[in-house]
């Protein structure tokens, strides 16, 4: 890779850093849970049209979608910017919006998870558009929507859209370490059903929480039934939610349900998921059924999917891995990266998983602090991940990938 290239582009990222940091700031005070992200929408697309990107919309299901370049490749950047909610305030020692710089780190939520790595994609396109370094490309921000449904955004975008990009680089936070894949996961719902009567004679009735009581205990003893994968590691299973439906306080309830996060590893998918609940002895009387996603974005836009997520990974030796681990050298003194996977879900379920477009991971962050109330990125890994962004495209390119 051209040296001159690599420090014209850290020059460019110097040069743009406070905006970087300011700009990283002002999409974290902008709440966006329950998938609402409407306003931060907004305000990421006022960025994109200030940096002159090409093309900036909002697309039907309500995500924010940026473009620079006209070449034959597309090179799609993915970041989710909605984000879990608050939870119990009194645990958050600083406004979760507001947050707080301590150390090089800002604290806020959705800091790691992901509004962290929206500031360096769109910075990184804006210095390659700016560098005329585009050739034979086509470069994608895609802030979306996430949080409820893996894959749904993207899903979208090829479908609805037409826009089906040839390379993803997905910016959950990654510690700025290349991630290649993740198990997947089906959600599901065990139901049983009783006979309801008054609570003061129980023994006329038939508790459906009592029968769901053996399935609880069944579930939570079946790990030895589940596969196991060298690099993505054991299918797993959880009991998240449980619920029951009764007349009154003072009924027997009639209806018992449980939801279940079932992760997957190769080897698995929804249809064996079930059958292995199904064969358990306590299930002789419940019904188990896959999730289904149908709730209406903030622009009442439907887009229907099951709430199934394969788990992917992408080959060591693949291009756009290898692409990567250049990208990394070149932009971290030729120290070299490590290469591995997430534990939880992106939109790779869908981006690799179901529509096998080549994808990799690489974001500021620690994936420990996601869904946390000490929310957090070091501001550095924000500014270096710019580098690596606008480097990524330019090995792809030298590799012949055009």
């Amino acid at each position: 890779m051209d040296k001159e290239i690599i420090k014209k582009i850290k020059q460019e990222v110097q040069k743009h850093r406070p905006k970087i940091i300011q700009f990283l700031k002002e999409i974290i005070a902008i709440p966006s849970y329950n998938s609402q992200i409407g306003d931060v929408v907004q305000r990421i697309n006022e960025e994109m049209f200030k940096l002159s990107f090409d093309e900036v919309f909002v697309d039907k299901m309500g995500n924010s979608v940026g473009r620079v370049g006209l070449g034959s490749k597309k090179v799609l950047f993915d970041s989710h910017i909605d984000t879990v909610g608050i939870a119990d305030e009194t645990q958050w020692k600083w406004d979760p919006f507001k947050g707080k710089e301590e150390n090089g780190i800002f604290f806020g939520l959705g800091a790691c998870d992901e509004k962290g790595s929206t500031p360096p994609m769109i910075y990184a396109l804006k210095i390659l558009k700016d560098l005329k370094l585009m050739d034979g490309f086509s470069m994608y921000y895609f802030g979306n929507m996430e949080e409820d449904c893996d894959g749904i955004a993207p899903n979208s975008l090829i479908e609805t859209e037409k826009i089906k990009p040839d390379y993803v680089v997905i910016g959950e936070p990654t510690c700025m370490r290349i991630y290649r894949g993740h198990r997947g996961r089906v959600e599901l719902k065990v139901t049983t059903k009783g006979r309801t009567c008054h609570a003061s004679a129980p023994e006329r009735g038939e508790n459906a929480i009592y029968k769901m009581s053996p399935i609880i205990e069944e579930i939570s003893k079946m790990s030895h039934m589940f596969k196991d994968d060298a690099f993505l590691g054991k299918g797993s299973i959880v009991v998240s939610k449980i619920e029951c439906k009764t007349p009154s306080l003072n009924a027997v309830p009639d209806e018992c349900t449980i939801y279940l996060d079932r992760r997957l590893t190769f080897g698995e998918n929804e249809e064996s998921s079930i059958k292995e609940l199904e064969s358990l002895s306590s299930m002789k009387d419940a019904k188990v059924e896959e999730l289904f996603y149908d709730t209406p974005s903030y622009t009442n836009f439907k887009f229907p999917v099951s709430k199934y997520y394969p788990p992917w990974a992408l080959d060591q030796k693949h291009p756009l891995v290898q692409a990567s681990i250049q990208a990394y050298k070149e932009v971290c003194d030729n120290n070299d990266p490590v290469v591995d996977k997430w534990v939880f879900s992106t939109n790779g379920t869908y981006w690799m998983g179901k529509a096998n477009i080549p994808s990799i991971g690489f974001g500021p962050g620690n994936e420990i602090y996601a869904h946390t109330v000490n929310d957090q990125v070091p501001i550095e890994e924000v500014v270096k991940a710019t580098e690596f962004y606008a480097t990524l495209p330019l090995i792809l390119r030298e590799m012949g990938i055009k």
